[in-house]
């Protein structure tokens, strides 16, 4: 098995209002990747509850059979739509992998 580990810190907005706003929508499109993509066999999202200047804003764990799920996720158009989404609201992003 694969673990996928993804950090992803959001820009900063006009308001913490807007800020909670894309961190939701954000979240809510990586959940349904996972009834849309079925190389995905586990996904866990979750927004961090103690935000400082250092930390990161949401994590996203993904578990897969193969090195060969994990790149078929990587590409998949449901994915990509996705990648755009969170490249246009992010200034940062930790990407780890690693069989387990």
């Amino acid at each position: 098995m694969i673990n996928h580990i993804v950090l992803l810190k959001l820009k900063e907005f006009e308001n913490e209002d807007l800020k909670a706003v894309v961190r939701s929508k954000i979240k809510k499109a990586l959940l349904v990747l996972k009834d849309r993509i079925s190389e995905i066999k586990y996904m866990e999202v979750g927004e961090n509850y103690d935000l400082n200047a250092t930390s990161y804003d949401i994590g996203l764990i993904t578990h897969f059979e193969s090195l060969a799920d994990l790149d078929i996720y990587r590409i998949h158009p449901e994915h990509l739509k996705v990648i755009e989404l969170i490249n246009a609201n992010t200034i940062g992003k930790a990407v780890v992998d690693f069989e387990f």
